[in-house]
């Protein structure tokens, strides 16, 4: 048998194995002295329950199910290893942000809504970008027909971003723009935005996602090859390290690695590998891992498994605070707070009995804010059938609402801590999270583990087994394949007018011929030089082709015509 090299991982492996608690005498004795005489006296007869993560659970826990050293594991929220929150008082001395994904049809459209948004309650923007935003192609393109800000906001160039934040105060503002293949581009834009109104780099905040593994992995959007995107990433990493300090350059996000089909344990492990990759990266681009860390931050889903999504969530952060202190050798506390964004789960939503979605947010709000979130941005209840309309975003916010103020849930913080189920799962999943890493690791990384397509027939496999066990009635989606009502009425849906295709093509037309081409040309070959250097940093090149109203295209193309494009390997 061929010898395994141990890692690091293999050592984290064997040290928690080594504090596990042996044997349950007091739940072995209390299920053959009081259980099963029960269950044979009612008739009941006993079934296997499991998570999303396939692990099995027991009817209850006790003390002795805990590891060794459980006490230690939780410490004190504020305090390493951070499994009970980031902050000393958490929801108490600041709710957590209050951030409504919303974008759709022109910027005109978006600007309404983020002010509406605003107005009702929001603390914090977050925007949404339609199908060809997100693959850098400009309304005029003949791939975006049909598709212009139907599933998002559309952004062909600097005067769109401009029309979506006008009469916004970028210095009041945080916010957050899912992006990810174009991120450089669009955050050039905001920063351009900033310096037309007058307003210090050092002021604005936000976060823009510009996680590209897990699109490789989960959502499918990317212009380049991966190491392509990479070296983009690694350069506005570094010019917003050195430029603009309050900018959050990576969201890592697992949200949609869990909406592709994954578990728990799969959705924390590998977003966790994607984070650790990023740490790499910054440090082999010269940077200290104390100076740009802190500005990773994480998107996680919050799905319909109550404690599955806290013990989760309170595993990510001791896994990253160990992991970051232990192996990349951090020295300031703030390297080791894991931050990170919620929303509740998609593919929990169904068309089916949509009012019933109402119900499924709340619940996974609740174990989002129990988790120790952020921020957090709850679906509409008719997001299964459309995007949403405004009543249905305004139920959603105010759910997020009497959570935070009628509830009495952020009054205390990790309510759930020292539940020995909480406790116990918590563990489970850090486990299971490590056996993953340890496997990515011996595939070469995750880079490779996605080139070889690992990750995702991982994710692939558990979901096709959810599917089965749906369709076998053996998981229960109520109004799906349980409680289903015959001739359901369809409700009222916010609908895209053809029209915000014509209106974007007819601008961007405008702007084409008005604006300066020889000074967009000019950027344009500006920023091929940069880009053909691997050693140049490609940011402020952009940034000039912003300013000079190039368009998001005509930027890409740049990369376009250098990198060429990428395919997926075939998953058997």
């Amino acid at each position: 048998m061929e010898k395994r090299e141990e890692n690091y991982w293999d050592s984290k492996l064997k040290e928690i194995q080594s504090k596990k608690s042996g044997e349950n005498k007091a739940y072995s004795e209390w299920k053959s002295r009081t259980l099963q005489p029960w269950n044979r006296k009612t008739g009941y007869r006993e079934k296997e329950y499991t998570n999303s993560s396939s692990i099995d659970l027991k009817e209850v826990y006790t003390k002795d199910d805990l590891s060794k050293d459980y006490t230690e594991k939780m410490g004190m929220p504020g305090e390493y290893p951070y499994t009970r929150g980031i902050y000393p008082n958490m929801y108490r001395g600041r709710k957590w942000t209050m951030r409504m994904f919303s974008g759709f049809g022109t910027p005109e459209d978006t600007n309404r809504r983020l002010k509406y948004l605003i107005e009702h309650g929001e603390s914090g923007l977050s925007i949404a970008f339609d199908m060809p935003t997100l693959y850098g192609f400009d309304a005029d393109n003949p791939r975006s027909d049909g598709e212009i800000g139907r599933c998002g906001v559309n952004v062909s160039s600097l005067q769109d971003m401009e029309e979506i934040l006008e009469g916004i105060d970028l210095s009041e503002v945080s916010t957050s723009m899912t992006i990810n293949a174009p991120a450089a581009v669009v955050t050039a834009m905001y920063i351009a935005v900033a310096k037309k109104k007058k307003i210090p780099l050092e002021r604005i905040a936000g976060t823009v996602q510009a996680d590209i593994l897990k699109e490789y992995i989960a959502q499918k959007e990317w212009i380049y090859p991966p190491e392509a995107h990479i070296r983009l990433i690694r350069d506005m990493m570094v010019y917003c390290t050195e430029n603009v300090p309050k900018w959050n350059y990576i969201s890592i996000s697992g949200y949609h690695i869990r909406e592709a089909g994954s578990s728990a344990v799969q959705e924390l492990a590998f977003t966790l590998a994607d984070g650790f990759y990023y740490v790499d990266m910054g440090i082999k681009a010269g940077l200290n891992v104390d100076d740009f860390a802190p500005r990773l931050s994480f998107f996680f889903n919050s799905s319909i498994n109550f404690f599955e999504e806290i013990a989760k969530m309170r595993a990510a952060r001791r896994i990253w605070a160990t992991v970051l202190r232990e192996k990349y050798g951090s020295k300031k506390e703030r390297t080791l707070l894991l931050r990170f964004h919620t929303q509740t789960s998609g593919y929990t939503l169904t068309w089916q009995q949509p009012l019933n979605n109402i119900v499924r947010t709340t619940v996974e709000a609740m174990a989002a804010i129990m988790g120790g979130t952020q921020s957090l941005h709850t679906n509409s209840y008719d997001e299964a059938w459309a995007l949403p309309s405004e009543e249905a975003v305004k139920i959603a916010l105010r759910t997020q609402q009497i959570l935070a103020d009628e509830t009495g849930i952020p009054d205390v913080i990790d309510p759930l801590g020292g539940s020995y189920y909480v406790e116990w799962l918590t563990d489970r999943m850090e486990e299971e999270a490590y056996r993953y890493f340890d496997t990515i690791e011996r595939l070469g990384g995750i880079l490779e583990a996605v080139k070889k397509g690992f990750i995702q027939k991982e994710i692939a496999g558990t979901s096709y087994r959810r599917q089965i066990r749906l369709e076998q009635g053996k998981e229960i989606m109520v109004g799906v394949n349980r409680y289903e009502e015959k001739n359901e009425k369809p409700i009222s849906t916010l609908k895209i007018s053809h029209k915000a295709q014509i209106d974007q093509i007819n601008k961007l037309k405008k702007l084409k011929e008005t604006r300066n081409n020889l000074e967009v040309k000019k950027s344009l070959q500006d920023l091929e030089k940069a880009l053909r250097n691997p050693d140049e940093n490609a940011m402020p090149y952009i940034i000039k082709a912003v300013e000079a109203y190039a368009t998001l295209e005509e930027i890409s193309n740049v990369g376009r015509n250098i990198f060429g494009e990428w395919k997926e390997p075939v998953i058997v």
